[in-house]
């Protein structure tokens, strides 16, 4: 796991090289955090390559990057674990008879050198053969044509910006901006995003010039012009497809899922595993605990506010594993103490990234250098309430029959009467045109109402990005919406929440985090899986069955209280003068309407219910960002 970044120059743009050497040189260090092992950069006359390095499998010098491939034709930034690079060394060592294919002489033990092997033999095609998580540039030398790939879920980043004919990308977009080729303006049109979902949808970002590959894309980048292409796409697996019986399907998942867990355990340094005491992370470490012959390291964040606190189920998962269990006591001033760090180490805000942070952290200081997560198990397996409302809302589509103006005298009954997040949410989906999936998906996932929006946010920095996303996704066949749910979560939440916090957030601690519940064969099975065994009586049955046993009931059949942090209580105590230093500079920002983010702070510290502490944190956690990074 390591850091990349590189740029184009041309004849508009066109600069010594000892300048262009200098520039390459500190966006690779901005990156430092990434790759604490090795630092090299790497140029000719038109491109400038720069990588750090995190040591995981093959720890020799000769596995530093940017590696060049054998016939010295091809170099390449990579960033990310393959995990099938065995499978295709072997496949690139020989060649069938009568190919005119010539095997590939390997000088390394690394899944670097595969890559670039790889791509030599198929050119774009290698990606469909990678299992993994990955973003890297192979530049060819005689073609002078940038190759940039980013895989299939968008575990790893890959930001970039494209302006006069020339291209700068990296790991993170603190990088993209040290080049100096970039305006650090803030992207207006992406700020309702932001304060609706906590987030920017991609591929646009909070800075202006600044895209996002998206997940499944390549870029190629020829004679000043670029050209992305998609390579993988979830949406052709939410169908009918094997018509197997319900305990056949079980079988695939947990072959698919163990299967997983091994490829993910190849790795030349100390490894663990976050165990919050879920289902998904439980499975995680039960299955590692199977499959390893070492005992695992397990990892827990507990709170001294025990309503928080899930360290009594994760003790029992560490105890029945025979894990090697570490338990983090967090107090609010423990978590004071880290939250500089914390806000420091985003490269994008977010309302969630701190949680991720803190248990980094004291994973890498326990020595452990990659870990598994079990990130993506509630989007596969319909485990968040999304997937019910969603369920319940496409079952009343009778409500249809009534135009909105007639819908709109009950929804403001109820939201008049229940005052409170879930009534603003009712009112927003019960005056809609139509009421089905497509609406109520983006609704659900609101942090604001669009009244509380409007009056925080001017009108002309308005533009709704997820709903474009959420109507690009095809609805399939009556037997997937579950699946079609999955999509729309993996697409917006996970992608541009989770899997980025994860990835910020661990690797500002040089630590690599791996997801087996997104391996790509996994996600391809489960999304052709029917409703009616995903959801038949309760969330998550389907998995559950699928372990064959593995987890003991009290972790079954315990309530669902998601990684969190006591926020409300914090927000109002020990971290109160900090949130409202920082929501009087954002309400002097000309995007905002000042008064109403003050209203708002004034609202959440009086209680009111409509105003939660997650309409709140986000936006201190912006203004924070903005003035950290010098944002216009």
């Amino acid at each position: 796991m390591c850091g990349i970044a590189g740029f184009t120059v041309n004849s508009t743009t066109k600069i010594p090289i000892a300048i262009g050497t200098a520039i390459i040189s500190e966006i690779t260090r901005t990156l430092a955090h990434r790759g604490p092992d090795a630092e090299n950069c790497w140029n000719d006359e038109t491109v400038y390559l720069g990588h750090r390095r995190l040591s995981i499998i093959d720890l020799s010098e000769s596995s530093n990057q940017p590696m060049h491939s054998s016939d010295d034709r091809y170099v390449i930034v990579y960033n990310g674990e393959l995990y099938n690079f065995k499978e295709l060394k072997l496949e690139l060592q020989r060649v069938s008879q009568g190919s005119t294919d010539k095997p590939y002489f390997f000088k390394t033990n690394s899944d670097t050198e595969v890559v670039i092997a790889a791509y030599e033999r198929w050119g774009s095609d290698c990606l469909n053969k990678f299992n993994g998580m990955f973003a890297f540039a192979l530049y060819d030398k005689q073609d002078k044509s940038l190759f940039i790939a980013r895989d299939r879920l968008g575990i790893k980043p890959l930001y970039y910006s494209f302006q006069n004919q020339q291209l700068v990308f990296a790991s993170e977009i603190r990088a993209v901006l040290k080049s100096g080729f970039v305006k650090r303006t803030i992207n207006k049109t992406s700020l309702e995003d932001y304060f609706l979902y906590q987030t920017v949808q991609s591929p646009d970002t909070i800075i202006e010039d600044v895209k996002m590959l998206m997940p499944g894309h390549y870029l190629i980048y020829k004679e000043q012009k670029i050209n992305i292409q998609q390579f993988w796409s979830s949406t052709n697996f939410a169908k009918s497809s094997d018509d197997l019986n319900y305990k056949d399907t079980c079988k695939r998942i947990n072959e698919l899922l163990f299967h997983a867990v091994e490829r993910r355990l190849v790795a030349d340094v100390p490894f663990g595993a976050f165990l919050s005491g879920g289902i998904d992370s439980s499975a995680v470490v039960g299955i590692m605990s199977q499959i390893s012959s070492r005992k695992i390291d397990t990892f827990n964040i507990s709170f001294d506010e025990s309503e928080f606190s899930e360290a009594l189920f994760a003790q029992k998962i560490a105890k029945k594993f025979e894990t090697k269990h570490h338990e983090i006591k967090l107090s609010p001033s423990d978590f004071l103490k880290d939250l500089p760090e914390a806000l420091a180490a985003l490269d994008h805000p977010s309302g969630d990234g701190p949680n991720t942070y803190i248990v980094s952290k004291a994973t890498k200081n326990a020595g452990i250098t990659m870990a598994l997560s079990g990130l993506g198990g509630d989007e596969l397996f319909a485990g968040y309430d999304v997937f019910k409302r969603m369920l319940e809302v496409d079952t009343k589509t009778y409500l249809n029959i009534f135009p909105a103006w007639m819908r709109k005298m009950p929804a403001s009954a109820i939201k008049a009467k229940r005052k409170s997040v879930a009534g603003d949410k009712i009112f927003e989906l019960l005056t809609q045109n139509s009421i089905s999936i497509k609406q109520a998906y983006g609704i659900s996932r609101k942090v604001f109402s669009d009244e509380q929006l409007k009056n925080i946010l001017k009108a002309e920095n308005q533009k709704n990005n997820i709903q474009n996303f959420v109507n690009s996704i095809p609805v399939p066949d009556t037997q997937h919406k579950l699946s079609y749910v999955s999509e729309l979560e993996i697409g917006s939440y996970m992608q541009n929440v989770l899997l980025r916090d994860t990835d910020q957030m661990s690797m500002a601690v040089a630590l690599e985090v791996r997801v087996p519940f997104l391996d790509y064969k996994l996600v391809e099975y489960v999304l052709g899986v029917k409703d009616e065994y995903k959801y038949p009586s309760s969330p998550k049955k389907l998995l559950i069955d699928s372990l064959n046993g593995l987890l003991p009931d009290e972790i079954i059949n315990r309530p669902k209280m998601g990684f969190t942090l006591p926020w409300k209580h914090w927000l109002k105590n020990e971290l109160k003068m900090f949130c409202e230093s920082n929501m009087r500079s954002l309400s002097k920002r000309d995007f905002v309407k000042g008064d109403g983010v003050m209203e708002l702070w004034n609202k959440f510290l009086k209680d009111d219910a409509r105003v939660t502490w997650s309409r709140i944190w986000h936006l201190v956690v912006l203004e924070n960002w903005l003035q950290k990074n010098n944002i216009n």
